[in-house]
């Protein structure tokens, strides 16, 4: 069995270890400290609460002891995803440090700038960062790293889901190309395998587990049930009232417990739950102060608080050794997170006990988990049952009487095509509307004639009134359209545009009077006998119109020729054509 001081480390770093209290390595540490120590790259792929943090923290603390850092240019650096992940190393370096004269500095989101720049100037040997506030550093100029010798990025599967990856690229082409890289993750997703690939230098690949397995020592259970209704908030309700039951059946034996959440106000809302009924609970997210959540964090692992809600920010990477429950309010999206969760509990070979609840929407998130564990969760019996156990398919609804009932009973897809023919209608106005009420049913029609319009009397029908607008007007009527449309195109129609069916009195008029001469003498009676018994008078009269057509066309001016010159002169300019427009019109 191998022991710590078989693995060439400072002798004051193997006296702050067996001060800590530990004797025999774990096996990522066993087997990822010797080629740190020998300065290659390292690639640990290890489940969660197998010691990762000390594979990576003694070696380093060898490799530093020789030597002393520079203003503004740290020596080694540790990226975390989290600040209470970045925290907790760096407990991790003042525990095994402590005989060791290295300093360190602790950049996270939360704190003032000032402090840490203070730190940073004086000179650090260990920058424990997370990526965002490093880069806030960096780019404000007080931060130089080229002098960096060791980089450790841990938790990389976690930084990966919290979209730091392109963060983590670009902090590696800021540290120098020669530095010793040692890489740490739970899981190896295809973007950590590609990050790999390129900025890791044939590493030492120390895979003691298999990826994303779950530790031998955690029960783990499943608690299905159905909610009584679907409705979000009674469903809600009901699934606090089982976390309630469930922390209840276990009895004394919950000495402390982490319940995850996957949203932010489901934090707040369990955690205020618990209080209400006299549990000794606190949340802790991302939207809490930092203050706040070392508070809460510190209160818990001192065993002040017995139960800490928590969204995903606590899953990775926290050490807290007397976890003794684990339960998952919420089963997690991402399949990898159920084993960092579940994590927390059964740490450094103590038992643990790990408790989902899961509802019918959470399959899917079921399937996945349990194919990335190769096995299914065992399942336990439930605590409590929702109250009637009724469904809201079994249920009865409220009880429909006359006219609503017989609706109801409508087959559901003639309601829709009836509702969807109403609304295809709804716009196109009156005539819409018409055909709206010609849909009725044909058993109303009848009704409906006999009502609104009464049978006419035989003496009222030729004074009866016009048709309804609606309706198409009678033949005789297009006919006579017709015929004015002729008449305007001159198609052989002897009426006089614009003057109506009369006759003006000046259309009558002979030439002579026209001209300004004696007035013929008519009568009436005598020239329509005439006309009717001698025709040759008729054509005599017909024959003196003609001539005096011809002779008064042929004194009139030809307008033909007119536009000839018109057309000839035109070269004159526009007065001229002003000009004979004018005598032509006088004419």
């Amino acid at each position: 069995m191998t022991s710590f001081s078989d693995l060439n480390l400072n002798p004051k770093v193997l006296k702050a270890v067996t001060e800590a209290g530990y004797e025999t390595p774990t096996p990522i540490q066993a087997g990822a400290i010797p080629p740190a120590l020998e300065g290659r790259d390292v690639l640990g792929i290890a489940q969660t609460g197998t010691g990762k943090t000390a594979s990576f923290t003694l070696p380093m603390i060898t490799i530093l002891a020789r030597g002393r850092a520079r203003a503004r240019m740290p020596r080694s650096l540790v990226l975390c995803p989290t600040r209470e992940l970045a925290a907790q190393v760096a407990e991790n370096f003042d525990t095994y440090a402590k005989h060791v004269k290295l300093t360190k500095a602790l950049l996270i989101g939360g704190v003032s700038f000032k402090e840490q720049d203070m730190l940073i100037d004086k000179g650090v040997d260990v920058l424990i960062a997370t990526p965002g506030r490093l880069l806030d550093h960096f780019e404000r100029g007080k931060l130089i790293l080229t002098d960096v010798k060791v980089m450790v990025v841990d938790e990389a599967d976690r930084m990966l889901d919290m979209g730091f990856i392109p963060d983590i690229e670009r902090i590696f082409g800021l540290v120098p190309f020669t530095r010793q890289t040692l890489f740490f993750s739970a899981t190896m997703a295809p973007e950590i395998e590609r990050i790999t690939n390129t900025f890791l230098s044939n590493p030492a690949r120390i895979e003691v587990a298999r990826q994303a397995s779950a530790s031998e020592t955690i029960e783990q259970r499943l608690l299905e049930f159905r909610p009584s209704r679907r409705d979000r908030e009674t469903a809600a309700s009901e699934k606090r009232t089982m976390l309630r039951a469930a922390i209840e059946a276990e009895g004394p034996a919950c000495s402390n417990a982490i319940i995850f959440c996957n949203r932010k106000v489901d934090v707040d809302i369990v955690a205020k739950s618990l209080k209400k009924y006299g549990y000794d609970a606190e949340p802790i997210h991302g939207d809490l102060d930092q203050s706040h959540r070392t508070r809460t964090l510190d209160g818990f692992r001192e065993g002040k608080l017995r139960f800490l809600v928590a969204s995903d920010v606590a899953a990775r990477g926290l050490d807290i050794p007397s976890v003794s429950h684990v339960f998952n309010y919420d089963l997690p999206s991402h399949a990898e997170d159920y084993v960092h969760r579940i994590g927390r509990t059964g740490r450094a070979g103590r038992s643990g006990v790990a408790i989902s609840i899961a509802v019918p929407s959470d399959d899917k998130y079921l399937g996945a988990i349990e194919a990335l564990i190769t096995k299914p969760i065992p399942r336990g019996a439930l605590p409590w049952s929702p109250a009637g156990g009724t469904t809201p398919e079994s249920a009865p609804g409220p009880q429909a009487t006359g006219a609503a009932a017989a609706d109801k009973t409508q087959d559901p897809s003639d309601e829709k095509a009836t509702s969807g023919r109403s609304r295809s209608r709804r716009g196109r106005g009156k005539a819409g509307r018409t055909e709206a009420t010609t849909a009725a049913p044909e058993a109303e029609a009848p009704v409906a004639t006999a009502v609104d319009i009464p049978e006419a009397r035989p003496e009222e029908v030729q004074s009866a009134p016009p048709p309804a607008r609606f309706e198409r007007p009678a033949q005789p009527n297009r006919e006579r359209d017709r015929n004015w449309g002729n008449r305007d195109r001159g198609r052989g129609n002897d009426r006089v545009p614009g003057m109506g069916d009369h006759l003006p009195d000046f259309i009558a008029l002979s030439f002579d009077e026209r001209r300004g001469g004696p007035p013929r003498p008519f009568t009436p009676d005598e020239d329509e006998s005439e006309d009717q018994h001698d025709p040759a008078t008729a054509e005599d009269a017909a024959e003196a119109n003609t001539v005096e057509t011809v002779a008064s066309d042929a004194e009139a001016p030809k307008p033909k020729r007119r536009r000839r010159k018109k057309t000839d002169t035109a070269a004159a300019g526009d007065g001229g054509d002003k000009a004979e427009t004018s005598e032509a019109g006088a004419a």
